[in-house]
């Protein structure tokens, strides 16, 4: 078999792109990749594309094995523009007999390319279609994580075809798990997940058990971004079932900004006590750590405590956009709380307990606030404040033992 080869006349022919920087405010500084795959049958069949502006290299791979013509089937899993941008250059260039896609997907796809002579096969959960040696089953997994979004089972090969799920951004010239660093590949799945998936994760646990239900014979799972599992899909999987149960370790982060370095010698001191309980503690100063990174790092938290000082009765624009961006992706079952100092009005606090309230964060007290900069006694307090969290995650985790 060849290096890009899942299964004898099964081809990865995505793209690499290496210099991809941003995916709509997530920082992708490992770059990634677009997958697509070829599977040579009675009826050749080309599963998902590629970015726009990376078209001519999966269009390129896919020369180097047949003549893009001979392609009869076009499976569309999700539509998305960093999958489909390419579509309609697809489209015109194979002249596909069909376009399989989710009902969701035939919609996503007519609002996208405004293409209704297109000729659509739409499948659902549970439909087949025969590719000659080779049976092609589907599974719609709506909002996971757009509603068009499904997977494509390859029953003879075991090969998942699955979408944005499992998936990393990644750039590599490996093509599989047991040929990249797995440290690395796992750090970046787990980024993903807190990312892209986070706020799904009740849907994903119903997933993972209705692939469990249908007992599926997997021997690869193929994402649309990153390596493809051959050899730690358990892995994967289990991680998936872990991040979905918005489960933490003994870890506490201690997420701040800071204007003239108060509400960072509170940070500190916060950590401090958290420490001394023996919990692990972690500074975030949210002008250096991007908030993407930060949220990768919520997804193995058991505590959240947040530092601002207050500006104009309310918070510094760092603070208040990680506020939006985690509220959108919804983390839950973490303890939290709140501390910062102030010059004479000293909303920030407040508003901070009042946006993790709202996401049903579990906000133990009411927070340390300081008027200007904290003296010893303060710093004591702030020290208290740790000790006091850190105790709490100790008995989270022990009330979590015994359920």
């Amino acid at each position: 078999m060849s290096l890009n080869e899942l299964a004898k006349g099964i081809h990865w022919v995505g793209a690499v792109d290496w210099d991809v920087r941003d995916f709509h405010g997530y920082s992708t500084m490992a770059g990634t990749t677009y997958n697509a795959f070829l599977i040579i049958d009675e009826k050749i069949t080309l599963v998902d594309t590629v970015k726009k502006s990376h078209y001519h290299d999966m269009m390129h791979r896919i020369w180097e094995i047949i003549d893009p013509k001979k392609i009869d089937y076009l499976v569309v899993n999700h539509v998305e523009l960093d999958h489909a941008g390419s579509l309609a250059e697809v489209v015109k260039a194979i002249e596909p007999e069909k376009i399989i896609c989710s009902p969701m997907g035939k919609t996503a796809i007519l609002e996208h390319f405004h293409q209704e002579h297109w000729p659509f096969e739409v499948v659902k959960s549970g439909d087949e279609i025969s590719l000659g040696q080779r049976t092609l089953s589907f599974l719609e997994t709506r909002m996971l994580h757009w509603p068009d979004s499904m997977f494509t089972y390859a029953k003879e090969d075991g090969i998942l075809f699955s979408s944005d799920a499992f998936g990393q951004h990644l750039a590599t010239p490996e093509r599989f798990d047991d040929e990249a660093n797995m440290s690395e590949v796992m750090e970046q799945a787990s980024k993903y997940y807190a990312n892209i998936l986070y706020l799904y994760s009740p849907l994903i646990r119903k997933l993972l058990a209705k692939v469990a239900e249908l007992n599926l014979d997997i021997k690869m799972i193929a994402p649309d971004h990153g390596v493809i599992w051959r050899s730690h899909f358990d892995q994967i999987i289990k991680a998936y079932d872990d991040w979905s149960q918005y489960k933490g370790g003994k870890k506490a982060l201690v997420i701040y900004d800071t204007m003239w370095h108060s509400t960072e010698k509170m940070a500190k001191a916060v950590a401090h006590g958290i420490e001394k309980e023996g919990v692990h503690a972690e500074l975030i100063n949210l002008k250096v750590h991007h908030r993407s990174d930060v949220m990768t790092k919520v997804l193995a938290a058991r505590a959240l405590v947040l530092g601002c000082p207050t500006l104009n009765n309310g918070l510094l624009p760092r603070m208040a956009g990680f506020l939006m961006y985690m509220r959108g992706l919804k983390p839950q079952n973490k303890i939290a709380a709140a501390f910062g100092s102030y010059g004479w009005s000293g909303e920030s606090v407040k508003l901070m307990n009042e946006a993790m309230k709202e996401m049903r964060l579990n906000v133990i007290e009411e927070g340390n606030r300081v008027k200007y900069v904290p003296t010893h006694d303060d710093l004591g307090e702030c020290v208290e404040m740790g000790q006091r969290i850190g105790k709490a995650v100790k008995e989270n985790i022990a009330q979590e033992g015994l359920a």
